[in-house]
């Protein structure tokens, strides 16, 4: 939207409005001796056109699409159907806020209504709220929601849980007397039964991990969810990776009990900084417990299907003391893309993009893993994402890499540091043998 200035006689009328002289009298309330006296060190006016360029140049250097890239690590690259945008941005969508007046409401209504009923599907589990922040707020949401739940206070969460998550997780809980543990991995890449069996006890109120973890690898969830049901503690599941929710068992199938994580890769773009978009859901006994709003189905006097807000347990709507979270930005925007983004899909259309996601990661660790000197350091079975031990130090490579128009992948030394030399490496369905051969070709150069 290009700027339109006001004339003289618009200022004139707007001052007349406030009943003062000139727009110097606005400041009049800030001492002389603290006011600038000069004007502000810029540079001179230009034209639209010039202003335009300049913003366009800036944003050329921040275009994701310049580069042929493989970084994965809780941003994916897939592709999203042309439909999700030219939805998405009807005025209809665009400008609604919280749907309190269920009568004037009913699209988003309806929409948040799918939205949950797709979350609750994909997850295997009975319910599920109106979305969250995104995928790290919502995993530190599990914690505060099984520490309600069980009235306990030690949580023990997975090292392989990704690093960001786990850090937002700890400052949630800082103050709140909760005792996190982490637990180890394995050669496999997968939590370390025996740790977790050592650590874990009566007074544990959930296990928190991740599948597929940061390292891409697809934790055995049923396995884990028998332990922590075991001692009486839930199992809370993670997805980073929300397209692996297309060909992976559901979670809540195999035991798990709360489920959150991002749901980015439904429909939203990688962006500098976001927006993404949180999801959760759980067993219907902890209903009560769920952050956030649930939008439900019901039917009007008429007898007519309709969308109501059936519960929202945050502040605003209930006794502080009764609330379960203070979130409150409405994502919907966010999840109408999701929604729109899944529906166009269907259900054979996402489980195909999760198969070629699996078979081109395949194809392309086992081409990396033939460089000399290069191995795969992790044995077990993975989605998209995979990691690679390299020979020489993964920022040399890096740096030759990106020298090529290649972002190769990403470090892990400096969330890991026994991971020194190692890159977490993402193959989507945008990527073609072509462009996996350029990637393996150009690592090779950059070992030699």
């Amino acid at each position: 939207m290009s700027y339109i200035s006001l004339s003289d006689q618009d200022k004139k009328e707007m001052l007349a409005k406030l009943g003062i002289g000139s727009p110097a009298d606005l400041f009049s309330c800030i001492p002389e001796g603290i006011r600038l006296k000069r004007d502000l060190d810029l540079p001179a006016p230009s034209s639209e056109l010039e202003v335009a360029r300049h913003f366009e140049s800036l944003g050329r250097e921040n275009a994701y699409d310049r580069y042929l890239s493989f970084l994965g690590g809780g941003a994916y690259d897939h592709y999203i159907p042309a439909a999700v945008d030219y939805l998405s941005s009807r005025g209809e969508f665009v400008t609604p806020y919280t749907p309190y007046q269920p009568e004037v409401s009913q699209g988003t209504l309806q929409i948040i209504f799918e939205f949950q009923t797709l979350i609750c599907q994909l997850t295997g589990l009975d319910v599920s709220n109106a979305s969250l922040y995104e995928g790290a707020s919502a995993a530190a949401e599990t914690v505060l929601m099984a520490r309600r739940a069980t009235g306990k206070n030690k949580v023990l969460l997975a090292s392989s849980v990704h690093p960001q998550y786990r850090h937002v997780t700890r400052t949630y809980v800082k103050n709140l007397g909760v005792h996190i543990e982490e637990i180890a991995w394995d050669e496999a890449g997968k939590i370390d039964l025996d740790d977790l069996s050592s650590k874990i006890d009566d007074g544990t109120a959930a296990v928190v991990l991740q599948s597929p973890n940061f390292f891409g690898v697809c934790e055995n969830i049923g396995e884990i969810a028998g332990i922590a049901g075991a001692h009486k503690a839930l199992c809370a599941v993670v997805v980073g990776e929300a397209v692996s929710l297309g060909l992976l068992e559901a979670p809540g199938k195999l035991g798990a009990d709360i489920v959150a994580g991002e749901a980015q890769s439904f429909g939203l773009p990688p962006s500098y900084g976001g927006p993404y978009l949180g999801f959760m859901a759980c067993r219907k006994q902890y209903v009560r417990q769920l952050p956030g709003r649930i939008a439900g189905q019901t039917r009007d006097v008429d007898g007519n299907r309709g969308f109501v807000l059936t519960l929202a347990t945050r502040e605003q709507h209930i006794r502080r003391e009764k609330a379960t979270s203070n979130i409150c930005t409405n994502q919907a925007l966010c999840a109408v893309r999701a929604t729109i983004f899944l529906e166009s899909l269907g259900g054979e259309g996402l489980r195909e993009m999760a198969r070629q996601n699996i078979q081109k990661s395949a194809y392309a660790r086992d081409r990396i893993a033939r460089l000399p000197g290069v191995r795969k350091k992790f044995s077990g079975p993975a989605f998209n994402e995979f990691v690679c031990e390299f020979p020489k130090p993964w920022k040399d490579i890096d740096r030759i890499l990106q020298g090529k128009g290649i972002l190769g992948g990403i470090s892990l030394e400096p969330h890991y540091p026994a991971l020194r030399d190692c890159a977490l490496i993402c193959v989507t369905e945008k990527h073609t043998k072509d462009d996996i051969d350029r990637l393996v070709q150009a690592m090779k150069e950059a070992l030699q």
